[in-house]
């Protein structure tokens, strides 16, 4: 590309954080473009699979508590941070810097600032996270995921672009499947995860909503359900015992086919999960992490409810008994697993990546993301 030499990515030690920040990385050095990563210590870890020229690790934290101790204590290593990522960038001398959100992009993008380098964040939840909130006003821009971001207003609006959220080859692969609904006493295929955090409440609460169900509706079902090691055997046993069939694993490596493979998915509401439930267009029935930070993922799953493509409901709100009444209804009306399958395929953003990667050039060569030339 004329005149970028390269552009710095800036991303913490977590999948949410990184997996777009990969693809982003992927896309820009199909087009010839230099890419470099700036994380924190976590992201060593990631490092030798991430497509980047070079990683540099810089000292970041994150907010522990609001004691006062606690405040001091990160402040100082954000500092120390800031002036690490400050030389680095001095040697590197990268076109643009964009962060993807948590307290590690805090010191590169203060030091960039400081620098006179173009800067932006790219928000993948539908609400600001308190890193970006507290960056928003200091970047040269922002790109966001959803056509409407919590805490993104006024000014800060003005300078927003929606590229979406980038997403897995293998999930636009999965995408070129069409949504077959079940048809009448045909199998049915139910595919339950939820990560780490959320896997223990479904192996609590799933395999009891099933055994409710009528026997002519239980006798159709084929579940695929992610477990925790130590759940695994008693959530086998409780599909054994109502004479479902099921594959029970911690994990899948193969989701995204698993993915387009169900007529209904029940999950979490972490980006990248609504992302890819969208993108592949099928229809969901999301459980928010309770508590979780910002109260991300409760925002991300009434996005997608909003266009239709899904049900939200909030985990104190779904006992095994809620879960049969509203899965019956369901299963029993393919026409609307249809609809809402078709309805969040429209939600959908495959091109996120080309557009993350026209955003990033742009804010690069000195243009207005999405715009004009900037001022």
């Amino acid at each position: 590309m004329s005149g970028v030499r390269s552009i710095m990515l800036a991303a913490g030690g977590t999948g949410g954080h990184l997996f777009p920040a990969f693809a982003l990385a992927e896309e820009l050095r199909r087009r010839g473009v230099a890419v470099d990563l700036m994380t924190d210590m976590r992201g060593d870890r990631y490092g030798g699979g991430f497509p980047a020229r070079a990683v540099y690790q810089v000292p970041s934290a994150t907010l522990a508590s609001r004691a006062p101790r606690d405040i001091a204590k990160t402040m100082l290593t954000l500092g120390r941070g800031t002036g690490v990522a400050f030389g680095m960038l001095g040697r590197v001398r990268p076109n643009a810097i964009i962060g993807f959100g948590g307290y590690p992009t805090y010191p590169p993008l203060v030091a960039a600032r400081l620098r006179g380098i173009p800067t932006a964040i790219h928000e993948q939840n539908a609400v600001l996270g308190r890193a970006n909130k507290m960056l928003a006003k200091r970047v040269t821009a922002v790109a966001t995921s959803f056509e409407r971001t919590k805490f993104l207003d006024g000014s800060l609006a003005a300078k927003s672009v929606l590229t979406g959220n980038p997403v897995r080859k293998a999930v636009i692969e999965a995408a070129s499947l069409g949504f077959l609904p079940p048809l009448p006493d045909s199998a049915i295929r139910i595919l339950i995860f939820g990560g780490s955090q959320g896997a223990r409440f479904f192996s609590d609460v799933v395999p009891l909503a099933l055994f409710a169900l009528p026997d002519t509706l239980r006798q159709r079902l084929r579940v695929v359900q992610q477990a925790r090691e130590e759940d695994m055997e008693r959530v086998r046993e409780a599909y054994a015992e109502a004479g479902i069939k099921a594959d029970i694993a911690p994990f899948f490596t193969d989701l995204p086919a698993r993915m387009a493979d169900a007529h209904l998915i029940i999950g979490r509401a972490g980006a990248s999960t609504v992302a890819e439930l969208a993108v592949i267009g099928r229809p969901s029935i999301l459980v928010p992490l309770p508590h979780a930070l910002d109260n991300d993922q409760l925002n991300n799953a009434r996005r997608l409810e909003e266009s239709g493509g899904a049900w939200c409901i909030e985990q104190r709100n779904l006992s095994p008994e809620r879960l049969a009444d509203e899965l019956e209804k369901l299963l029993k009306d393919p026409d609307t697993l249809a609809a809402a399958a078709k309805a969040a395929k429209n939600a959908g953003r495959p091109d996120a990546v080309r557009n993350l990667a026209d955003f990033a050039l742009a804010l690069a060569e000195g243009r207005r993301p999405g715009g004009n030339p900037a001022p």
